[in-house]
């Protein structure tokens, strides 16, 4: 049955520049699912060591900045903070070009180099979310970035949602191209804690429930193209629920040519 369809997806190449990432991840092939729509497992992602480093700063944050993690986002029962104040340890991996080239390679994205990122906190008793696609619009400096570069999204100059905020710097509008959930931080998870990934067939399957449920397993992850019918929402937890969302960008002319502009939501 298609729904059950899998394939190995190998990670990781010869070509990393800021981070020797064959070095840091587990080498483990990462599992590629078609149902209910195409996309990526992973456990065991970076090496045992490293990712004790990240769950160490991302910790460290919990403990140093009580208030940065307060749910205070508006339609979504969670708090957040920009990654792009927190590139001073080991989550910087995630703001580097190669984990960027790596993952448009993978879903054969002709990415932009722009990149959204935060790290997000659900206290327990977090309430679902209604299923989403995540096939939105963001906006960035309009700049040309060096072969070795990402622009990580960020509100002093350029709001991710509606554009420029100095009238001196020019933006570029793009459209959400991937989206990846990486799990870490989290007590043990065992079933009945909830604060899963939810996948959905269809946006009106809220009501029966996901298809398909992905687990906040520490060191894990999923990932996806955003598209029409990546249908996803969080589920309601029993424990806290910690993870790093970030999202691949295409130009919006390749979207609106690939899916229509009818398709792309809007802010």
């Amino acid at each position: 049955m298609t729904q059950f369809k899998e394939s190995s997806v190998e990670v990781a190449n010869d070509t990393e520049r800021e981070w020797n990432l064959p070095d840091l991840l587990a080498h483990r092939q990462w599992v590629r699912r078609e149902w209910p729509f195409p996309y990526i497992v992973a456990q065991n992602v970076f090496k045992a060591e490293f990712y004790q480093e990240l769950d160490a700063q991302f910790r460290d944050l919990e403990r140093t900045n009580p208030e940065m993690f307060r749910r205070d986002m508006k339609g979504y029962d969670a708090s957040a903070t920009e990654l792009s104040h927190h590139c001073d340890g080991p989550l910087s991996v995630f703001a580097s070009r190669s984990w960027h080239d790596m993952l448009a390679k993978i879903w054969g994205v002709q990415a932009t180099g722009d990149v959204a990122a935060s790290l997000h906190h659900h206290e327990p008793g977090g309430a679902s979310g209604w299923p989403h696609n995540d096939l939105a619009n963001g906006w960035y400096p309009d700049r040309e970035l060096k072969p070795d570069e990402v622009q990580l999204s960020n509100s002093a100059e350029v709001n991710y949602y509606h554009g420029r905020v100095k009238p001196e710097t020019p933006a570029r509008e793009t459209v959400r191209a991937v989206a990846l959930l990486y799990y870490l931080g989290n007590p043990e998870w065992q079933p009945g804690d909830g604060g899963e990934t939810g996948l959905f067939t269809t946006f009106s399957g809220a009501g029966q429930g996901p298809a398909v449920v992905v687990p906040p397993i520490n060191n894990s992850l999923v990932m996806f193209e955003c598209t029409p019918f990546s249908w996803h929402a969080f589920q309601t937890n029993r424990t806290p629920r910690n993870s790093l969302v970030w999202w691949l960008h295409r130009t919006k002319e390749d979207a609106v040519a690939r899916w229509g502009e009818q398709s792309i939501v809007y802010w």
